[in-house]
């Protein structure tokens, strides 16, 4: 078998044999029973063809004279009709055909619930793999090619699972009942097939080889093109913007052409393979048909024409099976390119929680005593169990605290150095600087999207890393720059924060975050529909989506990474009102350019090359005459 490339990095790819084994071990787990059944089927199907050809030499015998004769042991003092006599002899032919019917129809129609039930639990358990694999995933993979993954190679192994094996199989079948019967007919010219069979084999192998690699390789190439697709896709209104169709098009031109080159290597020598087949298996009917003769005109061991007729169909029928075979080569190994990139991802690691401190209802009474509850009170508490076997409750309060950390995306470059900082329940910490100077990294740790280098990260106390992901990010609201919505109503874009919100609760975070105003003059209000990521709302309007949909989680700590970037002066004076009674009571993080929305802030930290170089009110700052006061002042714009 030919070698496999992996999609990156260029290592060599698991063992194609351990991929088809694996895929065979994934398919029997779930249809085992029907796969049974479809395995007697092909062998049933396979015995008709066998006999139905074997079948013409038991009704036609060669005289002592060398003339033929059909039925001649019937016996007309045997007071059987002739009629009835050819009845009885056909009888077992009519049985074989009918049960080979039945066995196809029910092959075909047992082999589609199979493929289409396979392919929708390997589409089920990609989806769901992915949704647990850690951020950076996603961002050292370009979202067409994984999107490649659902749609180009789960198609290639569909082909595999449906078409490609059954006919292997089938045809492995057929060339042992084929091979039984030529060996039993004729040793001789059953050694004569076998040597022409290896010599296919080989060919198979030689070319099949050569076009394989360039299979695989084309399986790359369309993932790289559906990335870069998607990539120009939504970035379309960016390169009219800029008159970049040009520079697009070649660059979309050069991916293209690598594919061509690949899918044309591939495709040479896939379809030179069966016309070279076809010509060998010739061959082999040709020295069948002579050696033959010479055996049947000697009677050598019995053979005579009747079973010569019969072998030559034996070694045509054979032969075919063989070019069947080595046409579906090709596929199977595309089908295993596909297979191996889905099973890269179901190989990737999970992303990694060793958390075991969860959040709870819970209840406070006057002496503030925490106990857990079922029921939702509105008070939330950190369950931290201890080795020991004691629980403890720790309010939900938001006390956010640094302490010394490093991170870096890699872990040979360090973005953040020796971070240490603080922000008690309700005070408003605001991050300001360059682009790159850490800002939004900052609050992505305290999500734990990443996992940092060094130091500690405590909420209420409690080292984050000891609280599993779901329940931290459950106690955190945020608004990105780039806002993201789904296909779906206004309000159920707001209820994706709160899946359970009723909806006097939508309206209030909508009428919090200023929604209402527009969503008034929209003709179906909050049932509207929004598509391709809201496009038919201003990006203002989508962001104030955004909002409302953190307000209705009501979190103690909410996130706000340049929440009001794209919105007018007017709208920024209404949300950042509406914001003010949101923060009322919450720890809260801001990233802003605009550094008119951080006045207020208890604390301003201003940020370069990952450290924090100021750190104080916007008085004590301004006072300072530093970064934040040229910032300010216009002597140095933010980048």
């Amino acid at each position: 078998m030919p070698s496999f490339k992996q999609a990156r990095g260029g290592k060599k790819a698991k063992n194609p044999l351990k991929t088809l084994s694996r895929l065979i071990g994934f398919v029997f787990k779930s249809y085992w029973p029907l796969l049974i059944i479809v395995l007697l089927c092909m062998a049933m199907t396979s015995f008709a063809s066998v006999y139905g050809a074997a079948f013409p030499s038991k009704v036609v015998e060669v005289q002592s004279d060398g003339t033929l004769s059909f039925f001649a042991s019937y016996n007309k003092d045997s007071g059987q009709s002739i009629e009835n006599y050819i009845f009885m002899k056909m009888l077992p032919l009519i049985i074989v055909y009918v049960a080979g019917i039945v066995a196809a129809y029910l092959n075909a129609r047992l082999m589609v619930i199979v493929g289409q039930g396979t392919l929708k639990k390997v589409r089920d358990t990609m989806f769901e793999h992915m949704q647990t694999l850690p951020i950076v995933y996603f961002d050292r993979h370009p979202h067409g090619e994984i999107m490649s993954r659902f749609t180009n190679d789960t198609d290639t192994l569909r082909q595999l699972i449906s078409q490609s094996i059954p006919m292997v199989i089938q045809s492995l079948l057929m060339m042992i009942f084929l091979l039984i019967y030529m060996v039993i007919s004729n040793f001789i010219l059953a050694i004569v097939v076998i040597v022409m069979v290896i010599v296919m084999v080989f060919t198979t192998k030689h070319l099949g080889g050569k076009s394989g690699k360039n299979f695989v390789k084309q399986q790359i190439d369309v993932g790289m093109l559906n990335g870069y697709v998607e990539e120009m896709l939504s970035g379309i209104k960016v390169v009219k913007v800029f008159n970049h169709e040009k520079e697009s098009i070649e660059g979309f031109d050069k991916i293209n052409e690598k594919l061509c080159q690949s899918s044309t290597k591939a495709n040479i020598f896939a379809n030179i393979l069966m016309p070279i087949m076809n010509n060998l298996g010739y061959i082999s009917y040709g020295i069948t048909i002579m050696v033959g003769s010479l055996l049947a005109l000697n009677s050598v061991l019995g053979f005579n024409v009747i079973k010569l007729v019969a072998y030559i169909s034996y070694n045509r029928m054979f032969c075919n099976q063989v070019s069947q075979s080595s046409n579906q080569f090709n596929l199977i190994v595309l089908g295993l390119a596909g297979a191996e990139r889905i099973f890269e991802i179901l190989d990737e690691k999970s992303e990694e929680d060793e958390g075991y401190v969860t959040l709870v209802n819970a209840n406070e009474d006057s002496n503030g005593n925490i106990t857990e509850t079922s029921e939702r009170t509105g008070v939330w508490a950190w369950k931290h169990p201890h080795h020991d076997g004691t629980v403890t409750f720790t309010k939900l309060e938001g006390d956010v605290r640094f302490f010394d950390v490093d991170f870096g995306y890699y872990a040979d470059k360090i973005v953040l150095h020796e971070v240490s900082l603080y922000a008690k329940p309700g005070q408003k910490i605001a991050f300001v600087g360059s682009t790159g100077a850490g800002k939004t990294t900052i609050t992505n740790l305290i999500n734990r999207f990443y996992d940092i280098q060094d130091g500690k990260i405590r909420i209420d106390g409690i080292n984050i890393n000891k609280i599993k992901k779901a329940d931290l990010r459950r106690a955190l609201g945020m608004v990105l720059q780039d806002t993201n919505l789904f296909t779906g109503t206004i309000k159920d874009n707001i209820r994706y924060g709160k899946l359970d919100a009723t909806d006097e609760e939508v309206y209030a975070a909508a009428k919090l975050a200023n929604v209402d105003q527009f969503v008034k003059h929209l003709p179906n209000g909050y049932d509207t529909m929004l598509t391709e990521n809201g496009s038919e709302l201003s990006q203002g309007q989508r962001q104030l989506i955004a909002i409302a949909r953190a307000a209705i989680t009501n979190p103690p700590v909410l996130i706000l990474d340049e929440a009001t970037s794209s919105i007018d002066t007017r709208t920024e004076a209404l949300v950042t009102s509406a914001m003010d009674k949101l923060m009322n009571g919450r720890t809260v993080f801001v990233i802003a350019h605009r550094l008119s929305t951080v006045k207020n802030s208890k604390a301003i930290m201003v940020l370069e090359h990952g450290r924090i170089i100021e750190r104080g009110s916007h008085d004590e700052l301004i006072e300072q005459k530093g970064k934040y006061y040229q910032l300010y002042t216009g002597a140095f714009e933010l980048e």
